[in-house]
């Protein structure tokens, strides 16, 4: 029986991967296909391939992300049916709420979801939750995250502004439109390098509560290509609905604009990785760095109306995935 409940919630791990993917792949591809940097189809099967390679390399670089997810948030689940209840909620509530942002096309996080769903399975199943590392590894980084792609993103396009002033229009529009194959693959490697640790973290997590692996243990050849692959999959199917909020209806972006926001995103994410691993949201990043190329055209070119109800949902997220755990978790704890 435990076997087989293992199985199932690695299942549920992989699929949660999946959810990330074609929720998050806006991310990585929405300012490129918004701007016609790329068609859809080859903007999705390009990030679908980076986030593939960002799985492995973002685990041969030290899986800090990784290891931020398996450790420090909650502790250890027990071995036994029981962590594996609770996996297995934290999972089904992070998904549920990753689902019911997506039909609403709302640029939510999946990181913030993931570690909701783990705070919410923890307290109710009456394990300790660290509420240091929840606010030095989750909450500090998604209060700065984006203001910093904001700052960032906003220096750069006045940079680019300056240095391209008296350039020919069509010229420099053509140019960042190149630019931008290369700045959407590094955004879409950034997200390979940051969620997919998070995947193969969860899988970690079920593999712990099955007694096949400890918080110190390395990730095997096969979380790491499965949660890549798994997430991949779902780039590759692609998320719609959140992409045309992030490309349309924030700004109207151009090229330059696109290749600032994206290069800015992607060095926020490699940072993040590697120099000061926590696992933050991709989403918070390029939402802070569109609004912040907007913002070097005039104030009302951001529509702050849907961008109070993007921050809105970043608010609410841990909260909301965490009362999704929860309410997996007490029925499926009273059958098994």
């Amino acid at each position: 029986m435990q076997t087989f409940g293992l199985i199932l919630v690695v299942l549920v791990a992989l699929g949660f991967a999946y959810t990330n993917g074609f929720h998050d792949s806006a991310n990585a591809i929405a300012t490129s296909v918004s701007t016609r940097a790329l068609t859809p189809r080859v903007a999705l099967l390009m990030a679908a391939v980076m986030n593939l390679f960002g799985a492995w390399l973002g685990l041969q670089l030290g899986g800090g992300v990784a290891k931020a997810v398996t450790s420090g948030i909650i502790s250890a689940p027990p071995h036994g049916e029981h962590g594996l209840v609770i996996v297995f909620s934290l999972l089904a509530g992070a998904i549920t709420w990753n689902l019911v942002t997506w039909y609403f096309g709302l640029p939510s996080s999946s990181t913030h979801a993931l570690i909701g769903g783990m705070v919410g399975a923890g307290l109710a199943s009456g394990l300790t939750v660290n509420w240091t590392g929840v606010w030095q590894k989750v909450v500090l980084p998604m209060l700065l995250s984006p203001v910093v792609g904001f700052i960032l993103a906003f220096a750069l396009m006045v940079g680019i502004l300056w240095a391209f002033r008296n350039a020919h229009p069509g010229k420099v529009t053509r140019g960042f439109r190149m630019a931008q194959t290369v700045s959407a693959a590094g955004m879409a490697l950034g997200h390979g390098i940051q969620d997919a640790q998070k995947s193969m973290g969860v899988v970690m997590l079920a593999l712990i509560a099955g007694g096949h692996a400890t918080s110190n243990s390395g990730v095997p050849a096969w979380v790491l290509w499965s949660a890549g692959l798994s997430i991949s999959a779902g780039t590759a199917a692609g998320g719609w609905r959140v992409m045309r909020t992030l490309g349309r209806k924030i700004i109207e972006l151009d090229p330059p604009r696109g290749f600032a926001a994206e290069t800015v995103a992607s060095l926020v994410l490699y940072f993040t990785a590697f120099v000061y691993p926590a696992p933050v949201s991709t989403t918070h990043i390029i939402t802070g760095s569109i609004m912040g190329v907007g913002a070097t055209k005039r104030k009302t070119a951001v529509r702050w109306g849907v961008a109070r109800t993007i921050i809105a949902a970043w608010v609410i997220t841990l909260p909301a995935a965490a009362v999704c755990a929860a309410l997996f978790y007490w029925p499926v704890n009273a059958i098994f």
